[in-house]
Order: structure tokens, then C-alpha cells, then sequence
């Protein structure tokens, strides 16, 4: 038969078999979603989605500073504006930097995350990621009623119970918030609410550490933390209503964290 009479004949296998390809990876992905396989995958690509939009929203508020403190400055040049609108510019500038960087390591974060949930997406038979992460929040539970339930460790550790210690108030305040997100995020979970009660256990799980940690030195067991980490903590608790400003952009806290930690952990 003519080549080109083949061709014309059979034209439609092709594309009928990348339909058919198609449709069965679109099946496979329905019924991960269903199955609640690629939750943890879906919930880190929202993340990252509202990271960049945070991140190009912070990049033009950054352009709109310098343009307004190139104004204020040609202003200040003509003698109609005041040094203090001048000081006031820079310092809207400054923020403005800040929050662009901020959001800049955010979206890095994020999308080392869903680098991670991609590898992460369990095989048909493998917990699921809300089994997992619900296990990973029982873990907590389970360390804080050893202290809550022995004897032995009321006695040597008591600010772990003690309520009025600021560190344990946290932790309770984490474990409350973690445990109502643990209800909402029932049946069909969407991932926002995957999103929401992940990031309350990370929360529970670091408030435990530090609470942990003021215990152990309340019992001298542990060294007090340096100075300067008490600082940077300080500084990262002042600059909260910026980290807010850039939709809740975490990366400086979560390096703060992990130093501490590390430190910890060495000692």
C-alpha cells in the first residue's frame, strides 16, 4: 500500500493514543486527589502559588517606594518638602526592601516544599499525608502526657506542667489551636485545611521544644539560650507585623528556629 494511503488511513492513532494517555493520567491524579495521596503535594502548590503572588505584589510596592522617595528627594531639592518627609520615605523604603526579601526566601521555601511533597506522595498502599500528619501530632501528645502522667518527671521537670510559665502556656495555646484544626480537617478535606492544620502541628511541635527547653533549665539541666539568639528572637517578634505584611512569610523565623535548635541539640 502507498505510504502516504497508510498515513491517511491511520492518521487518527496517534492522537487517539495520547487522548487515551491523557485521560488515564488524569484518572490516576483523580483519584490520587481522591484518595487524599496528593494532599500534602496539592496543599504545598497553593502555597507556593500565594508565595509568588505575595512576592510580585511586594516587588511592585518596592518600585513604588524608591519612585516615592526619588520624589520626596527632587522635592527636597526645591525646597518643598521637609527632612522629615525625606526620613520618612527612607524608612518606607527600608520596610518595603525587607518585605520583598522576605517574600523573595518565602516563595525559595515553598517551593522547596513542594519539591519535598512531590518525592513524598505515597505509593497506593502508603499512609496517606492527614495519616501522617495526624500521626506526627499524636507524637507530641504522646511527649507531653509522659510529663502530664509519670511522677518521676513532674518532680524533676515542673515547669513542664506549670501553666503560669510562658513557654507552657504556649505550648497549651499551640496544642489547643492544632487540636481544632485536627476536627476541621474531617471527611473531604480540602488542601487549605490540609495547609492550616500542618502548619499548626509544626507550630505544636516547636512550642513543645522550647517549653522542653525551659524546663530543662529551670532543672539545670540545660544552659540558659545565648544572649544573641535572645536577641535575634527579639527582633524577629518586633518585625512580626511585617512577616504579616508579606501573607505570613516564615523563612527568617524557620532560620532562627533551626539555629536554635542546633544549638540546642549540641548542648
Amino acid at each position: 500500500m502507498d505510504p502516504l494511503l497508510l498515513m491517511a488511513e491511520w492518521w487518527w492513532i496517534a492522537p487517539s493514543a495520547a487522548g487515551v494517555g491523557a485521560i488515564g493520567a488524569m484518572g490516576v491524579r483523580g483519584r490520587g486527589r481522591a484518595s487524599g495521596r496528593r494532599l500534602a503535594f496539592d496543599a504545598a502548590r497553593q502555597d507556593l502559588k500565594a508565595a509568588k503572588q505575595t512576592a510580585t505584589e511586594r516587588r511592585l510596592a518596592l518600585k513604588v517606594a524608591r519612585a516615592d522617595l526619588a520624589h520626596v528627594t527632587a522635592q527636597r531639592a526645591a525646597q518643598r518638602a521637609t527632612p522629615e518627609q525625606v526620613a520618612s520615605a527612607k524608612r518606607m523604603l527600608r520596610e518595603a526592601e525587607r518585605d520583598a526579601k522576605t517574600a523573595a526566601a518565602e516563595v525559595r521555601a515553598r517551593q522547596a516544599r513542594l519539591t519535598a511533597t512531590r518525592a513524598e506522595i505515597p505509593a497506593a498502599s502508603g499512609p496517606r499525608p492527614l495519616e501522617r500528619l495526624r500521626t506526627a501530632h499524636d507524637a507530641v501528645t504522646a511527649r507531653w502526657m509522659q510529663y502530664e502522667t509519670d511522677a518521676a518527671l513532674q518532680i524533676a521537670y515542673p515547669a513542664m506542667t506549670d501553666v503560669k510559665r510562658p513557654a507552657t502556656a504556649s505550648y497549651l495555646r499551640a496544642a489547643a489551636h492544632a487540636v481544632e484544626l485536627r476536627r476541621a480537617a474531617t471527611g473531604k478535606v480540602t488542601p487549605a485545611e490540609f495547609a492550616a492544620y500542618r502548619d499548626a502541628v509544626g507550630d505544636l511541635e516547636r512550642a513543645f521544644e522550647v517549653a522542653e527547653h525551659a524546663a530543662k533549665v529551670q532543672a539545670g539541666e540545660a544552659p540558659p539560650a545565648p544572649a544573641w539568639q535572645d536577641a535575634a528572637q527579639d527582633v524577629l517578634s518586633r518585625s512580626a507585623e511585617a512577616l504579616d505584611r508579606a501573607a505570613g512569610a516564615a523563612a527568617s523565623a524557620i532560620a532562627a528556629w533551626t539555629n536554635r535548635s542546633r544549638s540546642g541539640k549540641n548542648d
